[in-house]
């Protein structure tokens, strides 16, 4: 049988004349970190201090000695970062210069120092460039000339931390006659049978050619076995009554251990190999209708409306990311209603930890290609470290069911066509042959299972702008960039896979990243964890669109900006979702993170939630009450995504600022599963837009499912018919106590009691203390309502640290 030894231990990093201690799987940076080399890049503007490291070579050596009886050892490389020369005793090893795949290399009989050299990722990418000439870029680093993580070398929320090291586990891999060398498990449905068709691949050493080999498959009770004379098999294997993996939301996850042994002519096992899988259909209609072209995904032949985030690594530093931290990030997607992931193609694959994590939550998986926002070359060296690049994730990541589509690229075909880039190229290569040839072959002949699609944004052909809402994926960025959200409503794409608007993170959040800082929009830390271009001006005449400036109240300024965050996010989204099916998701721009930052995620880069993220649990849960301007007053929309009817009544409220009821109306409601019903608000209930005096509410009672699952309680749906800044507010007053929770130590409710209307109201908790989390988000309260909110991770708050942590809409 194969033995394995791992190599994470006994790692130095020569830095000048010195060995520092090495932490495998890691990088540089980490290493000079915990030696004290450098300071933390994350802090102040650390970042720029650190730059020298990644100009720099660095090499990792350590001593490797192994005593095995066994014909042939491997030296198998999970990730190197990324261009490395290897030794062993001196002689050479081999080379890689790909982060984004695996290596192996035969070290049979040899021991000695292991060095493993690093070149500048710089240097790198200038080697390549002399071959293959420019390419353009939107930002100015060369990440298009060199198969690392494109965001390393700096995006528009991340630093630029051009990292090298030994990312992902190394070890040794002792073998004798054969070895698993590739398994591909194709597994369909097929009238309630589930299948799995095994492609197993072989490697054999010098002395096993020509031996008969015996490989067996088993899972769940079916079992079956082939004879390989060859390298190849195939092994089928049938499960009658096999249960559906679903999406969270529309049914359970159940997986499936899958098997398979190797073994020799005599009955002794050589290798082993096992997976879980998950029993699904998967398909990706992208037909034509009055509308255009569309692009839902449909899994067990059920149409979904995806309600997805976009997810780029959680740490700029990727191999910090443990399998606990994945978990608990991707649980807070799960907790915000969330059930389809992109993972975008600026990252990298993540690990196997991450999409485990998918399988078993049930969120789908959205996997780019690594290519974003750049001209790539498809020229030598590049085009072969594509291929094997996309040949060997392919391959890895194929047994999850949660992986439910492989896109191309990210921003680049677009790119082509609107960022000057055709006339710069004057016909040079820029990856078209990646996205419309290499990449979908590849796919189609390792994972036919599985739909592709060329890039993100793409109509689906050149006849249409790459970009065109009605065809395809669309990614809207005018909103943020020029315009204000309530244009979100001006157009109703049929898949929006790229949205969003900023936000800073919390103030604890802030204060770590800034120690010793005065903090201001614009102080120096401030502007440096900014990274978008004019940023903060958008963020200001986003505020100013609707509320009074706030001055140089930075508390107030923080307050107002995550709230306008959160309002632009949820008008996009109650939009495009009463338009289901013509709009068939929708993918915010960014849910994570990977540093402290002011950029468009939902939780920040400590992990802590923005409002915006309890935003998201409200309009991606299944129901959804929401009022949208119309041409003829507002409209009411009652969105039912669960798979069971919706029967409800609706009370409609016209209410002045200062508390009179002026009328209200009940209305029933009825929603067909996975159907929106929209219903124009009878003229006597439509708020008098001329006085800026009085609003409409919309509440609705949701009860949980009948397993138990669901919201429950109130749904609530706002119209006010002015701007905030122009609305007759009456100043905010509401009384505020604070109740321990029997029995749990670390918990309080705080209660608010509303005097008067109090509009979005909003407890900052992390104010109350570094650990402590609120349990929603923004709520808005009509005179004489209560709230009662839970905060976790503090034991004790008084009432006035509790006042003084919440915010609410005071333009009085």
């Amino acid at each position: 049988m194969k033995d394995v030894t791992q190599l994470s231990e006994g790692w130095s990093l020569r830095h000048g004349q010195e060995l520092l201690e090495a932490t495998v799987p890691g990088c540089v940076h980490t290493d000079l970190l915990t030696a004290g080399i450098i300071p933390d890049p994350f802090i102040g503007l650390n970042e720029t201090e650190v730059a020298w490291v990644g100009r720099r070579a660095w090499t990792y050596v350590r001593d490797l000695g192994h005593d095995s009886p066994h014909e042939r050892t491997d030296l198998v490389l999970d990730g190197l970062d990324t261009a490395a020369s290897l030794t062993l005793a001196g002689r050479p090893v081999g080379t890689t210069r790909n982060m984004h795949r695996r290596y192996r290399f035969d070290v049979t009989g040899r021991t000695g120092r292991l060095e493993i050299r690093f070149a500048s990722a710089y240097d790198e990418a200038a080697a390549v460039r002399a071959v293959t000439g420019e390419r353009p870029n939107v930002y100015p680093e060369p990440s298009q000339y060199i198969r690392k993580m494109a965001c390393n070398f700096g995006w528009d929320w991340g630093p630029t931390l051009v990292t090298a090291g030994i990312w992902r586990p190394v070890r040794l891999e002792h073998w004798s006659t054969a070895r698993i060398a590739r398994v591909r498990p194709l597994v369909t449905v097929d009238e309630g049978t589930g299948r799995v068709e095994v492609r197993l691949e072989v490697e054999r050493t010098t002395q096993g050619r020509g031996r008969t080999l015996r490989a067996e498959a088993w899972m769940a009770g079916a079992r079956t076995e082939a004879v390989l004379d060859g390298d190849e098999a195939v092994l089928r294997l049938a499960v009658p009554d096999a249960r559906l993996w679903w999406p969270r939301g529309y049914g359970a996850q159940p997986l499936y251990d899958l098997h398979l042994a190797l073994s020799d002519d005599e009955g002794r096992p050589l290798d082993t190999w096992h997976r879980r899988v998950g029993f699904r259909t998967v398909a990706l209609d992208r037909s034509a209708d009055e509308h255009g072209t569309g692009f839902t995904l449909v899994v067990n032949g059920v149409r979904i409306f995806a309600r997805g985030v976009n997810w780029i690594p959680d740490d700029a530093f990727p191999s910090r990311v443990t399998p606990e931290r994945y978990r608990t990030r991707l649980t807070q997607a799960a907790e915000a209603n969330v059930d389809l992931v992109r993972v975008w193609g600026g990252g990298i694959y993540e690990d196997d930890a991450f999409y485990d994590a998918c399988d078993e939550l049930g969120l789908m998986v959205w996997q780019d290609f690594l290519f974003a926002c750049s001209a790539y070359p498809e020229e030598q060296p590049l085009r072969g470290e594509v291929e094997a690049e996309a040949r060997d994730n392919v391959v890895r990541l194929m047994p999850h069911p949660s992986l439910i589509l492989w896109n191309g690229n990210n921003e680049n075909l677009w790119g082509f066509r609107d960022w000057d880039w055709e006339g710069t190229l004057a016909g040079d290569s820029w990856g078209e042959g990646y996205y419309l040839g290499l990449l979908p072959r590849i796919v189609a002949e390792l994972d036919p299972t599985r739909p592709y699609a060329a890039g993100s944004p793409w109509s689906g052909s050149w006849d249409h702008h790459p970009n065109d809402p009605a065809h395809g994926t669309h990614h809207s960025w005018e909103v943020w960039n020029r315009q204000d959200y309530a244009e979100y409503r001006a157009s109703v794409p049929r898949f929006v896979a790229e949205f969003g608007w900023q936000a800073p993170p919390a103030l604890t959040t802030l204060l770590r990243a800034l120690p010793g800082e005065r903090l201001a929009p614009d102080s120096p830390g401030m502007l440096h964890h900014q990274k978008a271009e004019d940023g903060n001006g958008k963020l200001d005449r986003g505020v100013a669109r609707h509320f009074p400036p706030p001055g140089d109240d930075f508390d107030r300024w923080l307050y107002l900006t995550q709230l306008v965050q959160a309002r632009a996010v949820a008008a996009g989204i109650e939009h495009w979702r009463s338009h289901w099916p013509v709009c068939a998701g929708t993918v915010v721009w960014q849910l994570n993170d990977c540093w402290p930052v002011t950029s468009w995620s939902a939780l920040d880069g400590d992990g802590r939630p923005k409002p915006l993220y309890h935003e998201l649990r409200r309009v991606y849960a299944d129901r959804l009450l929401t009022l949208r301007p119309g041409t003829d007053g507002p409209v009411l929309a009652a969105v039912n995504q669960a798979a069971e009817p919706w029967r409800t009544t609706v009370t409609l409220r016209r209410w002045r600022a200062d508390g009179t009821l002026i009328h209200e109306s009940v209305l029933d409601v009825a929603a067909e599963p996975r159907s929106v019903v929209r219903l124009p608000v009878p003229h006597d209930l439509v708020p008098d837009g001329r006085s800026a005096k009085e609003f409409l509410v919309a509440d609705a009672w949701e009860s949980p499912g009948p397993d138990g699952t669901g919201s429950g309680g109130g749904l609530r749906a706002l119209h006010f018919p002015v701007a905030d800044k122009d609305f007759a507010y009456p100043r905010p007053r509401y009384d505020v106590s604070v109740e321990p929770v029997a029995g749990q130590r670390d918990r309080v409710d705080v209660v608010v009691s509303a005097r008067t209307l109090v509009r979005d109201l909003l407890l900052q908790a992390d104010r109350l203390g570094p650990a402590a989390v609120a349990d929603r988000g923004l709520q808005t309260l009509l005179p004489g309502e209560q709230a009662r909110i839970r905060v976790t991770g503090c034991a004790t708050a008084d009432v006035q640290d509790v006042r003084a942590a919440l915010y609410c809409v005071d333009v009085a």
